[in-house]
C-alpha cells in the first residue's frame, strides 16, 4: 500500500466568506480577483478587498474557460504585478482562478503546461497563492490540483494540473450557495456524486479517500433533493458544501473514471453543463463497469465497492441497487439525457474515440473498450 493525500487548508461554515479580504492580506497586496459573468455579484468582496489590498483587479468568467482567453488574462494579471488571486463562483470561476495563479508567474505558452492536446510540461514557477470560494457545490475545485480548460481548437476539455495547484486556502460557505437555482443545485450535485463514487472506486483509492467518498455519498443521498425543492435550506446546503468538498479532496489524491472521461469532449462538443452530462452519464457508467468486472474479473474489489455504494445510497448492498437508486435519482431531479442535451447518433463514435484517451479515464476500475463506451453512450442517449 503506497499513497500520498495534500489538500488546501479549509474554512467551513455560515459566514466564513466574511473572513476573505483579511486572509488574502496575508497573502500579498496585489489582488486578481476572479468572478462569475456578474461580477457585481461580488462587489461586497471587491469593496472589502481594496479596504486592505494596493490594488484590485477583477476579471469576470463567462462560461466554460478557454485556454486562449486565460492565457490573455494571466498577461494582463502578470503586467499589473498581481500577488494573489481570490475567486469566488462556480467550478468555472475556481478553475480559471487556479489556471491563472498558475500562468500569471509562468510566461510560457498555456500548451507547454495543458494535458492530452499540449505538453504537458511541469510549471516553471509556483503558482500565486489562491483562496477559493465556492458558490456552487458540485466539483470540488477549491481543492483539487488541476484547472479544466477549452481547447476550442482541440474540441475537448483537458486540464493544467500540478500539485502545487491546490489553493492555498479553500473558504467553504454554504450561504453563497442559497440562491442557485434548482436545475444548477441538481447538476452540481450529480457531479459531486459522481467524483465520491468514481473516487470510491478507483484503482487509485486510498484509506484516506474511502471515508471521505463514504460520507459524502450518505450526505448527498439524503440532502440532494431537499437542497434542489428548497433551495435556502441551510442544513442541506451544508451537507452538499461538504459532499462537494469531500469529493475534491478525493479526486485530488485518487482518480477518476469513465463518466468524467466521457465528460472532457462532451463538453466541448454538446457545450452543456459539466453537471448535466456527468449526470445523464453515470447510472450506464456504473452499470457497464459493473457488467465488465463481473465478466472478466468476479472477484475484483471495486465490486465489492460498487455493493458498498448501493448501501450508502440504497441501504442495500448489492451494486445494481447503487445502479437503480442513481436512476430515481436522475428521475426525481428532471435530469436530461444525452439526446436532449445535444447529442446524435452520428456522434457516437467520434465520442467514444476521444474519451479513451482522456486523462480522467485512466482511473477507471477497469478498461472499457470501444464496444463499450459506444453502448453507454447509445444507452445515455435516451436515459
Amino acid at each position: 500500500m503506497a499513497f500520498t493525500f495534500s489538500t488546501a487548508r479549509v474554512l467551513f461554515g455560515p459566514g466564513s466568506r466574511l473572513q476573505i479580504p483579511a486572509q488574502a492580506y496575508r497573502l500579498g497586496r496585489r489582488c486578481l480577483l476572479v468572478t462569475g459573468s456578474r461580477p457585481e455579484g461580488c462587489a461586497w468582496l471587491a469593496d472589502d478587498l481594496s479596504g486592505v489590498m494596493d490594488d484590485v483587479f477583477v476579471i469576470p468568467v463567462s462560461g466554460e474557460p478557454e485556454a486562449a482567453s486565460i492565457a490573455a488574462f494571466a498577461l494582463s494579471a502578470r503586467a499589473r504585478g498581481c500577488d494573489v488571486v481570490v475567486a469566488v463562483g462556480g467550478g468555472s470561476v475556481l478553475d480559471a482562478g487556479k489556471a491563472l495563479a498558475a500562468l500569471v508567474p509562468n510566461a510560457g505558452d498555456v500548451f507547454d503546461y495543458l494535458e492530452v492536446v499540449g505538453r504537458g510540461m511541469p510549471l516553471d514557477h509556483a503558482p500565486l497563492p489562491l483562496i477559493a470560494a465556492p458558490t456552487t457545490a458540485g466539483t470540488g475545485s477549491e481543492v483539487t490540483a488541476n484547472a479544466v480548460l477549452l481547447s476550442r481548437a482541440h474540441g475537448v476539455k483537458v486540464s493544467l494540473r500540478s500539485p502545487e495547484m491546490i489553493p492555498r486556502l479553500a473558504v467553504v460557505d454554504p450561504e453563497l450557495a442559497v440562491s442557485l437555482p434548482p436545475r444548477q443545485t441538481a447538476a452540481t450535485g450529480m457531479d459531486a456524486l459522481t467524483q465520491l463514487m468514481e473516487a470510491f472506486v478507483s484503482h487509485a483509492a486510498s484509506p484516506l479517500t474511502d471515508p471521505l467518498c463514504r460520507d459524502g455519498m450518505v450526505r448527498v443521498a439524503r440532502s440532494l433533493r431537499r437542497a434542489v425543492a428548497e433551495g435556502t435550506d441551510l442544513a442541506a446546503r451544508s451537507d452538499m458544501a461538504l459532499a462537494s468538498l469531500f469529493s475534491g479532496m478525493a479526486l485530488a489524491n485518487s482518480k477518476l473514471g469513465a463518466v468524467h472521461g466521457f465528460a472532457a469532449p462532451l463538453g466541448a462538443m454538446l457545450g452543456a453543463s459539466h453537471g448535466e452530462i456527468c449526470a445523464a452519464l453515470l447510472p450506464h457508467v456504473m452499470e457497464a463497469n459493473i457488467a465488465a468486472l463481473r465478466e472478466a474479473y468476479p472477484a475484483h474489489p471495486s465490486l465489492d465497492r460498487f455493493a458498498e455504494t448501493g448501501l450508502l445510497l440504497a441501504g442495500e448492498r448489492d451494486a445494481l441497487a447503487g445502479v437503480r437508486f442513481v436512476h430515481a435519482l436522475c428521475r426525481d431531479l428532471g435530469v436530461r439525457n444525452l439526446r436532449d442535451l445535444g447529442l446524435g447518433e452520428g456522434m457516437v463514435d467520434d465520442t467514444a474515440r476521444k474519451a479513451s484517451g482522456a486523462s480522467s479515464m485512466k482511473g477507471n476500475p477497469i478498461v472499457l473498450d470501444h464496444a463499450r463506451l459506444s453502448a453507454i453512450l447509445l444507452r445515455a442517449l435516451d436515459g
